[in-house]
């Protein structure tokens, strides 16, 4: 039985302002907060919300049959909390209904995966950690930014606890080879490998309104009906795009959502199921390692990474930035972090390609590649200068990291010590309730006392008493006296 693997991407790229020369040093806030507001509201109006509503809606139709999967960056959460929580909260809505899986990706979206593997393996754990605060999973398969993949980074994720990991079904890594079916990284034959069918993916995500397309108009049946002609063997079919392409690059006017609320329908009458990537993991054994030796990702016809570092500018501006990114790291610094991410964003180095794409390329307030270059190379030299003065430049990385190592096994030390202060200050407070408690008790016991002080006094005028006693014998005895010698006399 053949099943679908549907994947879709949310990501929301931080707007770089215009930052002259000048700037260096006096503006150390980069970034266009009116057009980050603007784009990201406009994006939940006319794909994200209106996708996620009818997603839900599937799933309603469909209960535990459609099945669906989300990435999001940690970048473009921070841009929906501020500026559209409503998307987040749908994405929770949907996640109580158990057929929804989220999946890992680097924080920044970012290509710290071809520069610096502590950053990488950082920025994933973050995402990670934003998933399970949010959704209350743990992601089990990872998705790098652009579906970047090699070799080398699979071993490194297989290495980093994942059991599997989407990529690219390009033609040039594949060769004869189908993408219908589960592969394994060559140096890590654990992890398992969801290869995109890139016609299939790019039919919806790219041509689907094209009326100059020659598969125009796509209908969901044929669609489902190419599916099924797949020979037996390929039961795999991964479906991955951006999900903007739903509203955005294909506009509602399409009539792109009714196509992917007819796909369930279809694909019931067909015998075909929707799975999440774990649950494909879980289920079909691996055919065969892939070999994967240059990086690959989903961008243009190349399907590799020259979209970010194909020029010199670009190679340029990737040394520079990743040339700071273990004193980043090293030295933790709330802003500075902060920074990083936004400015490691795959987005900024992009603006800078000079070859052609099937895909337009949004430049924003750039008017060519080199005015692209030149902001975003000002912008990083006031940030560099910034993470150098955190600590002196003479200092490398291992001085920096063993400063840093000792800096923090003393505020350690010092918290423990606090902490034994704190608990030896709450052992002498209740010892002083107690204390209190034994006076109070003494003080009750010691009240009957007082009233029987009286009585001391009482006894102590017994002796008054006593005198009055033997007054009244001796008066007495005189009496008796005089009786006596009166009847003497007579």
């Amino acid at each position: 039985m053949k099943t679908i693997c549907l994947y879709f991407e949310i990501h929301q790229n931080i707007q770089l302002k215009r930052y002259r020369f000048f700037d260096i040093g006096t503006d150390h806030y980069y970034y266009d907060d009116y057009e980050d507001e603007r784009i990201t509201t406009d994006l939940a109006n006319r794909s994200y919300m209106p996708a996620l509503e009818t997603l839900g809606e599937m799933i309603k139709e469909n209960p535990g049959y459609f099945k669906v999967a989300f990435s999001l960056s940690g970048v473009g959460m921070e841009q929906l909390e501020i500026h559209a929580p409503q998307v987040l909260e749908k994405l929770q809505e949907l996640n109580q209904t158990g057929c929804v899986e989220f999946l890992a990706e680097p924080y920044s979206h970012g290509l710290a995966s071809l520069a610096n593997e502590e950053s990488f393996a950082k920025e994933v754990k973050r995402q990670c950690e934003k998933m399970k605060e949010y959704f209350g999973q743990t992601p089990k398969v990872l998705r790098n930014s652009s579906l970047i993949y090699s070799d080398d980074i699979g071993l490194q994720v297989s290495q980093m606890g994942f059991k599997g990991m989407l990529t690219e079904g390009a033609r040039h890594v594949l060769g004869w080879k189908s993408p219908h079916y589960v592969y394994n990284c060559a140096l890590a034959p654990n992890l398992k490998l969801l290869l995109r069918d890139v016609n299939l993916s790019d039919d919806i995500s790219l041509r689907f309104g094209n009326k100059e397309w020659e598969g125009y108009p796509l209908f969901a049946d044929n669609y489902m009906d190419r599916i099924a002609a797949f020979p037996e063997g390929e039961k795999v079919v991964n479906i991955f795009m951006e999900l903007s392409a739903l509203g955005v690059a294909q506009p509602l006017s399409t009539n792109i959502l009714e196509f992917i609320k007819a796909l369930p329908v279809c694909a019931k009458q067909r015998g075909i199921t929707f799975s999440t990537p774990s649950e494909i993991c879980d289920t079909f054994e691996s055919v065969s390692q892939l070999d994967v030796p240059d990086t690959l990702s989903w961008t243009d016809e190349e399907r590799d990474v020259s979209s970010w570092l194909g020029n010199p500018m670009q190679r340029e501006a990737f040394n520079k930035l990743y040339s700071v990114a273990d004193r980043v790291r090293i030295a933790d610094d709330p802003r500075i972090n902060q920074d990083w991410d936004y400015l490691q964003a795959s987005n900024n180095l992009r603006q800078m390609t000079t070859k052609p794409s099937q895909v337009g390329i949004d430049r924003g307030i750039y008017s060519s590649p080199f005015d692209a270059f030149t902001n975003y190379m000002n912008i990083l030299g006031d940030f560099i200068s910034r993470v150098n003065s955190l600590y002196p430049e003479s200092v490398d990385n291992d001085e920096l990291s063993s400063l840093l190592t000792t800096i923090k096994n003393q505020d350690e030390e010092i918290d423990m010590k606090n902490k034994e202060i704190t608990r030896l200050q709450t052992k002498i407070e209740k010892i002083e309730a107690t204390e209190e408690k034994l006076r109070a008790k003494i003080e009750k016991t010691k009240t009957p006392g007082k009233t029987a002080t009286p009585k001391k006094a009482t006894a102590a005028k017994k002796p008054v008493a006593a005198k009055k006693t033997v007054a009244s014998k001796n008066q007495a005895t005189e009496a008796t006296a005089t009786e006596t010698e009166a009847k003497e006399k007579n």
